[in-house]
């Protein structure tokens, strides 16, 4: 199975290298001409992924037509971008594996039935779960979730993919898969003010466990899987993002935390915080399904300048006692 990967960021980088072992060919595509030329004129991603050198096995190529021969695509581009870059590929109907976090904020739609409205002629699985890109390049231990609805394309992708560093469990949970992955990234938002703020290490812990509920709640409500977000792709890509400055949606909170606004923090960014841009969609869908989800409706509030961080703090302290399994 001949592997593209869409998408020349970290993390598109870093699912290449693992792609690459063995020296087998993967073609990459990037945005960046900067990435492509340093890809094929030096083998690395000064841009991106710096200090990492990788495979020779890796090309790159700013066409996106020229992964028109592989088998399969690893999406790895931003998620508000997804639809966009997907629509001008015109040989999309081939297995896609959506390894982006987030839901689309304009239309509220998760990304692997953006996926589907874009291809539909194509068969979708998603790879989320604890994953920080520059240790996975660097061939470190790491396990995710792969989930397809077809259990013979998740097994395919699974043994074309994994490597004893880099573990794959397979699940048929699209929902749950993807779901995870996108509130965590508001929850670590979350963390990240805790952090910035100073309030220590019991306060995050507690965020950690009441934030897991509230994407139970909304995974439930989705048509998710307990099990699912218990696992790698949620509860364990939430305790990875809570808790390091590695994690850009937690160093965009602690930043917050600091007292600098988001709008600034953003603006000075050339990587992504997918939380930012998943907090407005995934506070409005909780209320339009009536899902209590306290901690995102805060990121939210800070996210748009609605309010500070005392301001906010001061609402989640002075919410009334309630039962802990509610």
């Amino acid at each position: 199975m001949k592997l593209g990967v869409i998408g020349g960021g970290a993390w598109g980088t870093a699912l290449a290298q693992v792609a690459a072992s063995g020296d087998r060919d993967i073609l990459l595509w990037a945005l960046e001409p900067e990435v492509v030329d340093g890809i094929n004129s030096r083998h690395e991603n000064s841009t991106f992924l710096t200090g990492v050198p990788l495979n020779p096995a890796i090309r790159a190529s700013s066409d996106l037509r020229d992964l028109d021969s592989c088998d399969a695509w690893l999406v790895v581009t931003p998620a508000q971008h997804m639809r966009t870059v997907l629509e001008r590929a015109a040989e999309c109907d081939k297995p896609l594996v959506l390894c982006s976090k987030g839901i689309e904020e304009r239309s509220g739609r998760m990304l692997h039935h953006v996926a589907k409205e874009a291809c539909p002629g194509a068969k979708v699985a998603v790879l989320s779960g604890p994953t920080f890109a520059h240790e996975v390049a660097k061939g470190l231990p790491t396990a995710v979730t792969l989930a397809a609805e077809d259990e013979s394309l998740a097994n395919a992708l699974r043994d074309r993919i994994a490597q004893p560093p880099f573990r794959i469990y397979v699940s048929d949970d699209v929902a749950g898969a993807e779901i995870g992955g996108a509130v965590k990234n508001v929850l670590a938002i979350a963390c990240g003010v805790v952090e910035g703020k100073g309030l220590g290490q019991n306060a995050r812990a507690a965020l950690i466990g009441r934030g897991f509920a509230e994407m139970t709640r909304f995974g439930l409500a989705f048509g998710a899987r307990r099990e699912t977000l218990a696992g790698l792709s949620g509860l364990g890509d939430l305790v990875l993002t809570c808790s390091s400055t590695s994690s850009r949606n937690y160093s965009l909170g602690k930043g917050i935390g600091e007292g600098r606004s988001a709008a600034e923090l953003m603006s000075n960014r050339k990587t992504v915080a997918e939380g930012a841009f998943t907090a407005p969609v995934l506070a409005r869908l909780a209320r339009e399904k009536g899902i209590d989800m306290p901690i995102v409706d805060a990121v939210d509030a800070l996210i748009a300048g609605r309010a500070n961080v005392d301001e906010v703090l001061g609402a989640l302290l002075s919410r009334p006692p309630k039962s802990e399994a509610v």
